[in-house]
């Protein structure tokens, strides 16, 4: 269901059957190894600090029980046998009750409902968390006992899809039928052949997208073939289901009666359903045994599927086909079961995928807006999507009190604009009173205009501070952010956003009062405009920074905005890659980077330490510095420095975890002075055609304008005739500035540095 009509649809589920018939279902929270030993410490009055060490010696990784960390933590096992009894004791009744239930939850979806009061089947319970009934069987018992559960799956895709068909009647004034689009339209599915999958539900994944840029799909059959194959097991088939589709391999059958049934997939058995029908056409089996075949690979149930293979088999050779034969196609099924997955289920995702894709080929500016609204809380996913929206060339702008909505909206003019809703001190309610007063009234002409306007009973100081910190005053006109924040003049002790709100108030108060003269007329009482002092401009990191602390992502720029040269040409990975650290393993690694957290302190050794968080254009990483690192590199743990590190993952060679692979920092360099030390040479390849006589003049004054020490070498080529000339100034040296490169890219010329 729509994630916001999920709750409606169980409300129905309660009115049309009775709340005693529909019920939650109950799951059971039980003590992990780390959380066993710190509540039993606890109770035993251990101390803190020493319960946390102990807990923190348990390797902290999924279905890790005590007894394995003893065989592999020395120090845990170890422990075991302190002299200090509270430490033994506390293991030992640790391991005792490690996995007993700690605690009950509801399941995240499950619902169950019955025909008759539950209590007469089943015992139920109360919860803090529903107005419900709540069973007391959890889900792998309820079934078994006859009651009917169900899953009321919330989908944020579908609020997505909802969302756009809303955004784009806003925009366009067009209502769209979503469930009516034709399933063979021409951009949708070249938006899948080039892999533009990015927000497309079951879709997303890179290596998904390269899949689909090699199998080039066209019809609606393939997206359903690539949603079932494109998961552990079966990717292995999916070389051989693009070969095949491309006429680049042979479609082979085992028995020509498989064809009726493995046509649409290239003679491969991709669902289910395929098994069902091949048992039914060749073993005669019945539907209900084909469907117990199906539960039974499902189920992974080697007793029934034993079984029904001695009746295929059976019924195979009745029906006169190779026995040898079908014992392969049985092995080939049997491999299947670990992986198998049914036709109706990649159907419906596939239909979901293709509908947001026909979205993005056909109203991109307002599918994308959907996408960013309903992943309001994922910074990581909003910055991914705002790149994607960089790439289709959609803006996305700052938030603006005269164009912005609650959510990410389309302008008329294309592009996608930040909600106020979505600024960080905006609630909701505040967000609105500025949307209702402009929609009722028009736009603000300038910042008085908005506080006589707006109700101060729903905008307040912090509200109106979080508007000015993120932008959303700076296309009314006069006033730059840092002003807003600025002391007044004069014995009140206030910011210049104080005044306003008390300028505000006294003109709103006014036009309420009901004051009159003697001779009934309103006496109006007009308060003087606040001025704001002058102060100098914030620089561009303090204004950014403000603006990533309210909205969560940098929008007007990026602090390694500056560098982007630096980073297209030296950084050989981004911080987003290092989460593969196996792949990195033991490789040079360039990497660039704006500190957003230094901290530094002492080891229990009493060894000072440092660690740092930098953050590029795609994710954030942490390293750490010890020992002479830490000695040699203190001084860039400072936040704000643009750093370019070099480095490589090794095992870290020490405690609890030796093999465990750290990064290893080998030389660190402020961005600014990256071209500086680095570079000594830049080739500037040069289309014959481009060349004219203000071309040559243009780069002439450029380079005689901008002299320093790097070496200017030209790359003239003519990709007509194949041929490349060589050139190079004796004498000339120049300084890499950011102009230059601006005028390059100008030109859309390209250039390599060395």
């Amino acid at each position: 269901f729509d994630e916001d009509g999920r709750e409606q649809v169980l409300q129905y589920v309660v009115q049309k059957y009775g709340k005693d018939k529909v019920a939650h279902v109950i799951t059971f929270g039980t003590m992990a190894a780390r959380m066993a030993i710190r509540d039993v410490a606890r109770i035993q009055k251990l101390s803190l600090q020493e319960a946390d060490r102990l807990a923190k010696l348990v390797p902290e990784r999924p279905g890790v029980t005590l007894k394995k960390a003893y065989e592999e933590v020395k120090e845990l096992n170890e422990a075991r046998k302190s002299s200090d009894p509270l430490v033994r004791q506390t293991l030992q009744f640790a391991e005792t009750l490690e996995g007993s239930v700690r605690h009950t939850g509801l399941h995240a979806c499950g619902i169950i409902i019955g025909r008759e009061n539950l209590m007469n089947y089943i015992p139920v319970c109360t919860s803090k968390d529903t107005d419900l009934l709540v069973t007391q069987f959890e889900g792998s018992h309820i079934e078994s006992v006859g009651m009917l559960k169900m899953d009321f799956l919330g989908l944020k895709t579908l609020s997505i899809i909802r969302d756009a068909i809303a955004n784009i009647k806003a925009s366009t004034g067009k209502e769209i039928d979503i469930e009516h689009i034709p399933l063979d339209d021409r951009e949708t599915f070249e938006l899948f052949s080039r892999g533009d999958t990015t927000a497309i539900f079951q879709f997303e994944s890179s290596g998904m997208k390269k899949w689909l840029r090699e199998l080039k799909p066209n019809r609606f059959e393939d997206l359903i073939a690539m949603n079932a194959l494109y998961r552990p097991g079966p990717m292995e088939y999916i070389p051989h289901y693009v070969a095949r589709k491309h006429g680049r391999e042979k479609i082979t059958y085992d028995f020509p009666v498989m064809e009726s049934v493995l046509k649409e997939t290239y003679g491969i058995t991709v669902y289910q359903e395929q098994v069902m029908r091949l048992s039914q056409i060749m073993a005669g089996f019945t539907g209900g045994e084909a469907d117990s075949l199906r539960k039974a690979m499902g189920k992974k149930n080697k007793k029934i599927m034993d079984q029904l293979r001695e009746k295929f088999l059976a019924g195979c050779a009745k029906n006169g086909l190779n026995t040898a034969k079908a014992e392969k196609v049985w092995t080939d099924w049997e491999a299947f079961a670990q992986y198998a997955f049914n036709k109706s289920h990649s159907t419906c995702y596939a239909y979901v995928a293709y509908q947001t894709a026909w979205l993005k080929a056909h109203y991109p500016a307002e599918f994308m807006a959907a996408v960013l609204s309903r992943n309001l809380s994922d910074i990581k996913k909003i910055t991914q999507f705002m790149d994607e929206c960089r790439r289709m060339d959609i803006s996305v702008l700052g938030p603006d009190v005269n164009e912005s909505n609650l959510n990410f909206t389309v302008t008329p003019r294309g592009d996608i604009r930040f909600g106020l809703a979505a600024i960080k001190g905006m609630g909701e309610a505040a967000a609105a009173s500025v949307i209702d007063e402009r929609n009722k009234n028009g736009l603000f002409k300038d910042i008085y205009h908005f506080v006589e306007r707006v109700s101060l009973s729903s905008l307040n100081r912090k509200n109106m501070e979080a508007l000015a910190y993120a932008g959303a005053f700076d296309n009314l006109q006069h006033f730059r952010r840092e002003q807003y924040f600025a002391p007044m003049e004069g014995e009140r002790e206030e910011t210049f956003i104080e005044a306003l709100l008390r300028y505000g108030n006294k003109i709103q108060i006014e036009k309420n009062s009901t004051q009159k003269s003697l001779f009934g007329e309103a006496i109006p009482v007009i308060p003087s405009r606040p001025r704001p002092p002058e102060v100098p401009e914030w620089s561009t990191l303090e204004k950014l920074g403000r603006e990533k602390e309210l909205i969560g992502v940098y929008l007007s720029a990026h602090p390694l905005d500056n560098f982007k040269v630096e980073i297209e040409h030296f950084t050989n990975c981004t911080l987003s890659e290092l989460k593969d650290t196996e792949r990195m393993r033991d490789k040079e690694l360039a990497i660039a980077g704006l500190v957003i957290e230094a901290r530094e302190g002492m080891t229990k050794t009493n060894n000072p330490y440092g660690t740092f968080t930098i953050e590029d254009y795609t994710d954030s990483f942490r390293i750490a510095l010890f020992g002479r690192d830490y000695v040699n590199w203190k001084n860039f743990l400072t936040v704000g420095y643009a750093l370019f590190i070099k480095g490589k993952f090794q095992p870290r060679g020490y405690g609890n975890n030796p093999d465990e692979l750290e990064f290893k920092v080998n030389q660190i360099f402020m961005l600014s002075q990256v071209r500086d030390e680095l570079v000594h040479q830049i080739t500037v390849r040069i289309p014959i055609e481009k060349i004219t006589d203000e071309f040559l003049t243009e780069l002439g004054a450029l380079a005689n304008g901008n002299k320093g020490k790097v070496e200017l070498k030209f790359s003239i080529f003519d990709p007509a005739d194949n041929l490349v000339l060589e050139m190079f100034s004796r004498n000339k040296r120049i300084a890499l500035d950011n102009a230059f490169f601006d005028y390059l890219q100008e030109l859309e010329v390209d250039f390599r540095l060395k």
